[in-house]
């Protein structure tokens, strides 16, 4: 952190997501209390067979699949997602996606991984958000990994209603269809990681795996922020 950035926190503190503590020049939205208390899954260490992964057996080709943290909504962990979508604040996708990355590189998540692949806002929501906060996530993923994001990669065609009071087999069929590859001969042959904030039912990225699926010699592995414990 430079001079600058240190006057200007001193100024104006920031102040983690999670607990509201002041952070020190050396933390990144989440200070080191909650970050040593974030309720990790460790699904990276057994990343083709975990509570998450099962999501997509016998619906998409997934290959690989983990999340970072358990999520639950309203929890107190829950606010740093809260504050990623709702509340205007992109750096703090980045700061998750570097945590992130640094975490999952301990078991080798990302070997073999050629491309990340954010799941896509319809353009409405975006313009209304600014930022697309998984590509957020991605982007801070790709300053640890150094691999390159392809933002472009899908598109979302239309937006049917939120998935969040839908049942699992609601969800799938209210994105059935919905995603199309934009840029089929970037991704030929590449093994792509799928990005998201957080999975509930898998029904979202299923349909992205499914949409990518046609595209020849492929492999796609998944990796999100938060998995809701169902």
């Amino acid at each position: 952190m430079n001079w600058w950035t240190r006057i200007l926190d001193f100024i104006s503190p920031r102040l983690c997501v999670v607990c509201g503590r002041r952070l020190s020049p050396t933390e990144r939205s989440l200070c080191a209390v909650c970050q040593l208390h974030l309720p990790r899954t460790a699904f990276q260490f057994s990343p083709d067979d975990n509570p998450m992964a099962q999501l997509f057996w016998h619906l998409a080709p997934v290959q690989r699949a983990a999340a970072f943290i358990y999520y639950q909504s309203h929890s107190e962990m829950a606010q740093m997602v809260y504050q990623l979508k709702y509340r205007n604040s992109p750096d703090v996708g980045e700061d998750l996606g570097r945590l992130m990355a640094t975490d999952m590189s301990l078991a080798h998540y990302f070997d073999g991984i050629d491309l990340l692949v954010p799941v896509p806002l319809t353009v409405k929501r975006q313009r209304q958000r600014g930022y697309n906060q998984s590509e957020m996530l991605a982007r801070g993923i790709s300053d640890v990994t150094h691999l390159p994001v392809v933002p472009k990669a899908l598109k979302r065609q239309v937006f049917r209603e939120s998935q969040t009071h839908l049942s699992r087999h609601e969800r799938q069929e209210n994105v059935a269809g919905i995603f199309v590859t934009a840029d089929a001969a970037a991704l030929k042959d590449r093994h792509v990681l799928l990005i998201d904030d957080v999975c509930t039912t898998g029904a979202t990225l299923t349909a992205c795996a499914q949409a990518l699926a046609s595209i020849e010699g492929i492999r796609i592995s998944v990796l999100t922020l938060g998995f809701t414990l169902h």
